[in-house]
């Protein structure tokens, strides 16, 4: 019997899930960074390799927190590190820097591509459609 881990692999050494996955994918993967996106993050006490990189949902100008975080998952994929990023259920939020990412290291030319894959990796991703324009605005531009 195969244990499905309840987060998935983006890429190598790159991990999405929700709030809840985290303990999980740290014990099996040895991670080296937690991404937290999510606005609000609430008082852990683990000792884990955390930072909080807020995505405010419905600002008007998320477009800085988002090419943040997505710079900080790519750089410390390239410098060897095992990162897990998530929001708090790894749908909206998670959903937008795993596209991001994608766009960003060419495993995507645009963002409904990079939407295929994303989902195709992780099902339940679900972005807010203004976040899909903060991407569009990133990579798509003409």
């Amino acid at each position: 019997m195969t244990s499905e881990k309840s987060y998935q692999e983006l890429m190598e050494n790159v991990f999405i899930g929700g709030a809840d996955q985290v303990k999980e994918a740290h014990t099996n993967e040895g991670l080296d960074v937690i991404i937290d996106l999510r606005a609000k993050t609430v008082n852990v006490e683990d000792n884990l390799p955390r930072i909080h990189m807020p995505i405010v949902d419905d600002t008007a100008k998320q477009d800085e927190s988002v090419k943040a975080a997505i710079k900080y998952v790519v750089q410390a994929q390239k410098e060897g590190k095992k990162v897990y990023f998530h929001c708090s259920g790894g749908r909206n939020r998670t959903g937008t820097v795993a596209m991001g990412t994608l766009l960003h290291i060419g495993k995507a030319s645009t963002v409904e591509e990079a939407e295929k894959l994303a989902t195709s990796i992780r099902p339940v991703i679900n972005m807010k459609p203004e976040l899909k324009v903060v991407l569009q605005n990133m990579y798509e531009k003409n």
